[in-house]
């Protein structure tokens, strides 16, 4: 009897090969400057007891939702959040996913139609990617946070899909995962605007972050309504679980009927929806944001320092990425600062393209200035001793 099938041994040795086989990693007491944790909600007690006080004052003792959401796992807290999220974000409706994986799905398998056409960042997360290979719509890419590419692509295509009575849609993040920069939405939307095309924004990695209550960079810069679906996550700033695409009535209800990851999954559980709107309640207040903020100057600052600014890519978000070529190389350098006890992730090629492998540095409120000074004089050492 055959123990494993051979196509799928000679894939895994490949990996092993390139020095790039993924492996599950166990939780550290290493300082973190790995997770999206970013303003630390995840591990707040105050959160948890304050989620589950709400439970108990609304009489809810359950464990699970009993169903999908069609069938019997619409509990009341998905309309609570839901209303909750479209006050907050300035949204005509909301409709909360599993997951942020779960929504790209959902989102652009089901949306984009035969005939239609996306037009896509060529770093976008791959979740999305995943969506739209399970579409029927034709998709093209263009060179990162390049306006004369995507108005190239656009010109190419407008023509043709109105004579077709098709549609075309830009898709983009607000900031992206693997780069932690963000594109010139403002100039996006008046492009997406003057083709009369359907603009899509991931803001997983801007909500709780950007904006004056971490509202992110769609609603900072005011320009809630020239998009036509922001996806948002929960698993990151926010701490919890789960995602939520905001958009109008008739995007939600086409969603409810056509989104097939919302409509054959069990719902989330009340305590999953119990957390989203206990962080929602203090994001207005928290001063998490702003020492946050704190950090993303001084680490830019020790960057400069320590003179390593040539090897960094430009960002202002909590995420900042080192390129160092190799998957060897990078994952040496990493676990060299980890044996000084700091959790620092290298990104490998396939994830990334070959010759832009990584370590990627998340930043958190709880990020202390001696850490950060001390993680990057580490990394200055090592990246000199490579050379």
């Amino acid at each position: 009897m055959k123990v494993f099938p051979k196509k799928l041994q000679q894939k895994l040795d490949e990996r092993k090969a390139n020095n790039a086989l993924r492996q599950l990693g166990a939780q550290s007491n290493l300082v973190d400057f790995s997770s999206n944790d970013y303003l630390g909600f995840s591990k707040s007690e105050t959160i948890f007891n304050r989620s589950h006080d709400f439970l108990i004052n609304q009489n809810i003792q359950q464990n699970g939702s009993k169903g999908s959401r069609l069938l019997s796992g619409n509990h009341a807290l998905y309309n609570t959040v839901e209303n909750q999220l479209c006050e907050f974000h300035n949204s005509k409706a909301a409709i909360v996913f599993n997951s942020g994986y779960d929504a790209n799905i959902g989102f652009f398998s089901s949306v984009a139609q035969r005939g239609d056409v996306i037009l896509y960042d060529e770093y976008i997360h791959a979740s999305i990617r995943d969506g739209i290979s399970m579409s029927n719509a034709k998709a093209y890419k263009f060179k990162h946070n390049n306006l004369e590419a995507l108005e190239k692509l656009m010109l190419r295509h407008s023509e043709l899909v109105s004579e077709s009575h098709q549609e075309i849609y830009v898709v983009t993040e607000s900031v992206f995962s693997m780069d932690g920069d963000s594109p010139d939405l403002v100039a996006i939307s008046q492009i997406s605007k003057k083709h009369n095309a359907f603009l899509v924004v991931d803001e997983a990695h801007a909500i709780g972050v950007f904006g004056v209550r971490g509202e992110g960079i769609i609603q900072d810069l005011k320009l809630e309504a020239t998009v036509f679906a922001r996806i948002i996550t929960f698993g990151k700033a926010i701490g919890c679980h789960g995602a939520a695409i905001l958009g109008s009535e008739d995007l939600k209800q086409y969603l409810v009927n056509f989104s097939r990851s919302l409509i054959y999954t069990t719902a989330l559980p009340p305590h999953s929806l119990a957390a989203i709107h206990t962080v929602y309640n203090d994001l207005a207040s928290t001063k998490n944001n702003e020492k946050l903020h704190q950090n993303i100057q001084f680490f830019k600052a020790e960057i400069i320092k320590n003179k390593l600014e040539n090897i960094f890519i430009e960002s202002d978000s909590a995420i900042h990425c080192c390129i160092i070529s190799g998957n060897d190389q990078v994952k040496s350098i990493a676990k060299k600062i980890q044996d000084y006890g700091y959790d620092i992730k290298p990104i490998l090629s396939p994830t990334v393209p070959e010759g832009q492998e990584r370590l990627r540095f998340c930043l958190h409120s709880y990020n202390s200035e001696d850490d950060i000074s001390k993680i990057l004089q580490l990394l200055a050492t090592f990246v000199t001793q490579s050379c």
